[in-house]
């Protein structure tokens, strides 16, 4: 058996249960995986999974697409490489709560924004709100990162960046509505996230280990889409006690219509969502180095 370490994003979520279905269903062991997940409860987010692969304590991670630049393009590069894609699309939004008022990303102006801190996070929140006719000025603070959207919903901030296919969810089933604004909606072109990224250097060394990773896991993300009650139920068992009130089946499956590329497969990038990215990012003064998608996906 090969041993491979997965470092989630997030506490256990429905954004991971292809992982965990692909696990319990075997999927792993029979292509000769031993395959351990973790997750930052461990450490309460002192390191991100990025860090964690650079500093070699794991070897697959889940991450946005701006840690892969940011890790190919700072002071000493360390080689990232993204090997696929949870999601085909965005499903991500900034949230307000409905009692706020905010209706709509111009009036974010002179509010309160609680920032997971990624890098171009709080410029794209402002170029947002310049878009819809804003000036993209507002307060930032940096909570740690497992408190943010409870404080949200407990009124410490007046927006965050969440997931609709789960804390949107979370939301719903504690009966409070929230606003939420999509960033396609505003004309952000954002890439993929969750990547599923590795170190290039173990990827050339191990790229068939590396593609039965791919395979079992797109078999646990297709068992999702086709079976989301029993999928549900292997999802719940890992999930920390305060998400056990979110409807599963029905984040399943809406997070099931973000699986799949045109030709029905789990786990494809297309280059030119992350090209498109890179040059807006180039346009807005965010980047400036010649990083193209060729140089971060596999």
């Amino acid at each position: 058996m090969n041993a491979l370490r997965l470092a989630l994003d997030w506490t256990p979520n429905i954004n991971h249960i292809g992982f965990f279905v692909a696990l319990e269903n075997d999927e792993y062991e029979k292509l000769g995986i031993d395959l351990l997940i973790t997750d930052p409860s461990t450490d309460n987010y002192e390191l991100t999974p990025a860090k964690k692969l650079e500093n070699g304590e794991t070897d697959i991670v889940l991450c946005p697409t701006e840690s892969l630049i940011s890790y190919r393009t700072k002071s000493t590069p360390f080689p990232m490489m993204s090997i696929g894609t949870v999601y085909q699309r965005d499903i991500s939004a900034i949230a307000v709560l409905g009692s706020s008022g905010i209706t709509s990303p111009n009036q974010l102006d002179s509010t309160h924004y609680a920032s997971y801190e990624a890098r171009y996070e709080d410029a794209i929140v402002a170029q947002m709100i310049k878009n819809d006719g804003g000036k993209g000025e507002f307060d930032i603070s940096y909570p740690p990162k497992l408190d943010i959207w409870e404080g949200l919903l407990q009124g410490k901030s007046d927006a965050t960046w969440i997931f609709l296919n789960w804390e949107a969810l979370q939301a719903k089933a504690r009966g409070i509505h929230i606003e939420c604004f999509a960033m396609d909606d505003y004309q952000v072109p954002y890439s993929y996230s969750p990547m599923i990224a590795v170190n290039e250097t173990s990827l050339k060394s191990s790229r068939d280990l590396y593609q039965k990773f791919m395979q079992a896991s797109r078999a646990g993300f297709e068992f999702c889409a086709a079976n989301p009650l029993e999928a549900a139920g292997i999802l719940k068992k890992y999930l920390p006690s305060h998400d056990e009130d979110i409807n599963l089946v029905e984040a399943i499956e809406i997070s099931a219509k973000y699986y799949f590329d045109e030709s029905g497969t789990w786990g494809v990038m297309k280059p030119q969502v992350v090209d498109d990215f890179l040059a807006w990012l180039k346009e807005k003064g965010l980047e400036s180095s010649p990083l193209r998608a060729s140089d971060v996906i596999w």
